[in-house]
């Protein structure tokens, strides 16, 4: 029932995000030339590495879902022996290593924003900055609730006396939360920063 209900609720969350990417269309196809001028602003390798950061942490994520469900809450072996079944990382690991790479993510975004700002491009500046801020800033507002997500997961492992289906479960449900930002993400990453 969990998982039926992550999925209608990220359903819902598709719709606010479809919402965003028609305003965007939309004011683009009204200023194109405001939008050609300040996508040159944009620091397209700088953005292209953050977005490799935050797909690979969507495999991160997917490997602690397949520890979780052979059980293994912790590693089996040695720190630097990521692969080989019930003898490398558990879920714990993996997910610590997602929300590295998620939080780094968002550090990228704040020195991308701080750059822009920089240069000009702020929310009240045009309607360029307007719409970059809303939807990759509510992208970034997701993101940050998926690394919440992830500490009250690793939380639970880390109280609880032994690792259960229940937490098994929430595992999954985050990891649907998770691809589902990082897909969004390529969307948002493909329309801003490579469609011209």
């Amino acid at each position: 029932m969990v998982s039926v209900g992550t999925i209608i609720w990220l359903s819902s969350e598709l719709m606010f995000f479809a919402a965003l990417f028609a305003a965007y269309f939309t004011i683009r196809a009204v200023s194109p030339d405001l939008w050609a001028q300040e996508v040159e602003k944009l620091n397209i390798p700088f953005s292209t590495a953050n977005t490799v950061i935050l797909v690979l942490s969507s495999f991160a994520c997917q490997w602690g879902v397949f520890a979780a469900e052979r059980g293994q809450v912790g590693r089996g072996g040695p720190i630097w022996k990521f692969w080989g079944g019930r003898s490398g990382w558990g879920l714990r690991e993996w997910f610590i290593l997602t929300y590295v790479m998620g939080a780094v993510f968002i550090g990228g975004q704040a020195l991308e924003y701080a750059e822009l700002i920089h240069h000009g491009v702020t929310i009240p500046s045009s309607a360029y900055g307007t719409m970059f801020y809303l939807t990759t800033g509510f992208h970034g507002l997701h993101v940050t609730g998926g690394l919440i997500a992830f500490l009250f997961v690793l939380g639970r492992t880390y109280l609880a006396r032994r690792f259960t289906h229940e937490q098994a479960v929430t595992a999954i449900v985050v990891s649907y939360y998770w691809h589902f930002v990082d897909v969004v993400w390529i969307g948002l990453f493909a329309t801003i920063y490579l469609i011209k």
